[in-house]
């Protein structure tokens, strides 16, 4: 076309954050070796205070996208991100002589997830309200790829600053990147195209329908509760989150112990193992929302959306199983890694049906079903290890498999054009999606 694309430079911008939202919440696993030494704690008290981020987390998924609706994208992210700074430099101020400093770090990790919890519903209102129903799948791609680059980046650089320096500069250094990401999100993003003086006339007309867009003084359409209560395809997509977060974390959590621990792994090898699933989930996040866009563009939204995440998630029941009982580390850390890789195929499917369903709430709908996926994340992050300890650490990535198949199950049940949307809203969506069909 001939001109930049600001909507894309913004996709951009929300990638990094995505990948500095992970920095932040796995550089607790990295450092957890030094941490449990220094503070006196077991795997299973270890995972308390994994747990604590995820309650956290889980509990504002809600209030954040209402925040993200009320307030914008703009605003909501910037001020998220600026607080889980402050959290993430507070971790690293805990003293390990106080008596309460194990309750002071689940507290400051309650906290730092409550800041993270508005990453994903303001970014899943901006995608409502700048990207077209079309492109949804590939804008998802890049979000959340943003996870696996920050999660991959963070074993080798972390593990590096941890070596040299001690795990709190570490913390230090995670709390200064996140404040400037923050500054400058709210310096260069708008709540609307509308309102952002960079944007061409050339860039309306391609957003044009497909969008939950209104006009800039237009009142905002109030949430109809009842109808977000009543969708079974949104309870079916939470079902289908929490199985993905619940695998999604044993690798966020305990995937580097894993291969220190179980498969005896040094420090140096642990740290590149640990990076492998991350990288996978970069490529298929990015692979993933290139497929659906162009599935649900030639075969209809159920396709690209729900037919990807039936075999993603049943693709990765079947590598998890593999991957436990392999008689190597090698074997085990690169196989597992497939299955990490392969979850994250269903990725982009996820957040582009929420964009879908909610419209111009889509911030509320994506929390209800992201509440799922934490709620995954936090019951394995204390039930993995304590499956490990008194079964085995194959018997937790098993669990983790039969839940990847049950997630599959949900997946094949939602129907992502089932709106709550007002209806003048579910009749922009028809128009755009007559590009792609229907089921």
């Amino acid at each position: 076309m001939g001109f930049v694309r600001i909507r894309n430079v913004l996709l951009f911008s929300l990638f990094l954050l995505s990948a500095i939202a992970f920095l932040d919440r796995t550089n607790v696993s990295i450092a957890g070796p030094q941490i449990s030494r220094e503070y006196g704690l077991d795997n299973v008290h270890l995972g308390w205070v994994f747990s604590a981020f995820l309650i956290g987390y889980a509990l504002f998924q809600v209030p954040a996208g209402w925040l993200a609706v009320r307030f914008g994208p703009q605003r909501t992210m910037a001020a998220g991100v600026l607080w889980w700074g402050v959290f993430t430099a507070l971790t690293a101020a805990v003293s390990a002589k106080l008596s309460y400093a194990m309750l002071l770090l689940i507290a400051i990790r309650f906290g730092l997830g409550i800041g993270e919890a508005v990453v994903y519903p303001a970014a899943n209102q901006f995608v409502a309200r700048w990207i077209p129903q079309r492109e949804r799948g590939r804008a998802n791609g890049w979000i959340f790829a943003g996870v696996g680059a920050g999660a991959g980046l963070t074993p080798p650089a972390l593990a590096a600053i941890i070596h040299a320096y001690g795990w709190r500069t570490s913390f230090w250094v995670c709390a200064v990147v996140g404040t400037c990401a923050g500054i400058g999100w709210y310096v260069l993003s708008r709540d609307t195209p509308e309102r952002h003086p960079w944007v061409s006339w050339l860039e309306l007309a391609e957003i044009g329908r497909g969008s939950a867009r209104r006009a800039v003084d237009a009142p905002r359409p109030k949430l109809r509760w009842q109808l977000l209560v009543k969708s079974r395809s949104l309870r079916l997509l939470a079902l289908a989150y929490f199985c993905f977060g619940y695998v999604a974390w044993i690798f966020f959590s305990w995937f580097y112990l894993y291969m220190a621990q179980a498969r005896g792994v040094d420090l140096r090898s642990s740290a590149f193992y640990a990076m492998l699933p991350f990288l996978a989930m970069t490529i298929c996040c990015l692979l993933g929302g290139a497929v659906n866009d162009s599935i649900a563009n030639r075969y209809g939204v159920w396709w690209g959306r729900c037919g990807i995440g039936v075999l993603s998630m049943g693709i990765t029941a079947v590598l998890l199983a593999v991957g436990s009982v392999a008689s190597d580390a090698r074997t085990a850390g690169w196989v597992l890694a497939a299955g990490a890789g392969a979850l994250y195929l269903s990725q982009s499917g996820f957040w582009s049906a929420t964009a879908d369903i909610g419209g111009e709430h889509a911030g509320v709908v994506a929390g209800v079903m992201n509440f799922g996926a934490q709620v995954g994340g936090a019951v394995t992050a204390s039930l993995t290890p304590w499956i490990a300890a008194h079964s085995s650490w194959t018997a937790a990535f098993v669990t983790a498999a039969v839940l990847a198949m049950v997630g599959a199950v949900a997946w094949g049940f939602v129907n992502p054009l089932e709106s709550i949307a007002p209806a003048e809203d579910q009749q922009l969506t028809r128009e755009d999606t007559a590009l792609y069909g229907t089921r």
